[in-house]
């Protein structure tokens, strides 16, 4: 029996016998609060705008264009998006942020969040400008109390300029950056060839400045967070051994590194999933996300636990849920709090129906307890 206060705080968790009267029984799993490690709740205005399969390359272009809709129509669009959320489960986010729109939402509190101030500028001649516009949102946040951290966008939408600028504010900080998430992105860094070339052409952006690195995306860049205390690589895609090889041998002793899995996003744009059974054989921090109405057809972490299953068979449900929940606190630095069912901790009470044979169906549904 689990034993909670009004307010969702863990009181204890005991025997059937020494729980008293007034016992409520469910059918089902309950689970603490879903973390939704990855999300990008100010572009909830795009949902069903963005056409599916188009791979990054188009989706980037496609997002960067729909420009057009008013800001009340934004705020709207966040404010559903955040209730959706919550009726599905989720407890807590890892949120992307390019512009302080979402800060008057969040400070209401319904749900927890960390913000990634999104930082992109490729021209090493206009880092100073997009360092200052990132830490000015940044500073929004802050002063309204919210958690924040300034991150790169990806590894192919940062110059070394505007690395140098972001470096020291990764101190203590959880980051997160999009990883390899197309096909694309690995050869642009080894051979300067693909799609990404194409894209810059299409953003008006003169790349002729950028000489291939001759080296794999990941290991281009991962030793720079190594002032962080959690890093959460997003999308993994395309993700190979020797990344995870390279990220083991350089990785600071002291730091969480986390792979988040967005499989709905990665079905959505590209078609793909991330190697899922890669990550389990090297035993690393698994954690899951939904990116963005965008990309995805709702905000539920469920249903990516249901793509997972559905692809990947044999993975326990209760590995699947600790995906869901203590391993996504862990990577937000919220696991003094949330993640698990601790005494003192007041992580949220959420209730899988429709489980069978211990396991979670295409039928299951969350309904949220407390």
């Amino acid at each position: 029996m689990l034993i909670a206060d009004e307010n969702g705080e863990i009181k204890e968790i005991v025997n059937t016998h020494d729980a008293g009267e007034n016992i409520e029984s469910f059918e089902g799993i309950i689970s603490p609060g879903f973390v939704n490690a990855h999300c990008h709740l100010e572009l909830s205005h795009l949902k069903n705008i963005i056409p599916e399969k188009t791979g990054l390359v188009g989706f980037v272009s496609k997002v960067v264009s729909e420009r057009h809709f008013g800001e009340d129509e934004i705020l709207d669009s966040i404010e559903k998006g955040e209730e959706e959320m919550w009726q599905n489960g989720i407890g807590a986010v890892g949120d992307i942020c390019n512009n302080a729109l979402s800060a008057s939402q969040k400070t209401k509190h319904s749900l927890q969040y960390y913000n990634f101030i999104e930082t992109t500028g490729w021209l090493p001649e206009i880092a100073k400008l997009r360092f200052e516009k990132s830490k000015s949102i940044y500073d929004e946040f802050v002063k309204n109390g919210l958690k924040a951290s300034i991150v790169p966008h990806a590894p192919y939408s940062v110059s070394e300029n505007l690395w140098e600028k972001m470096i020291p504010f990764f101190k203590a900080k959880t980051v997160s950056i999009h990883n390899q998430e197309s096909a694309d992105e690995d050869p642009f860094f080894l051979e300067g060839k693909g799609d990404f070339t194409k894209m810059y052409k299409m953003m008006n952006i003169d790349n002729s400045f950028y000489k291939p690195r001759k080296m794999r995306s990941v290991e281009s860049y991962f030793e720079k967070f190594s002032l962080a205390a959690s890093v959460i690589l997003v999308h993994n895609t395309f993700t190979k051994q020797e990344d995870l090889d390279f990220i083991n041998q350089r990785k600071n002793e002291k730091q969480l590194i986390s792979f988040c899995l967005c499989p709905n996003a990665n079905l959505y744009i590209e078609n793909a999933l991330p190697p899922v059974d890669l990550f389990l054989k090297n035993d690393v921090n698994i954690i899951l996300g939904t990116d963005s109405l965008a990309s995805n057809h709702q905000l539920d972490i469920l249903e990516e636990i249901k793509t997972i299953s559905k692809n990947f068979a044999g993975i326990k449900t209760e590995t699947l849920l600790q995906w869901a929940t203590i391993n996504g606190a862990k990577a937000l630095q919220m696991d003094k709090e949330l993640g698990s069912f601790e005494k003192g901790k007041t992580p949220g009470v959420i209730l899988i129906g429709n489980i069978k044979n211990e396991k979670i169906t295409n039928s299951s549904k969350v309904k949220r307890l407390l």
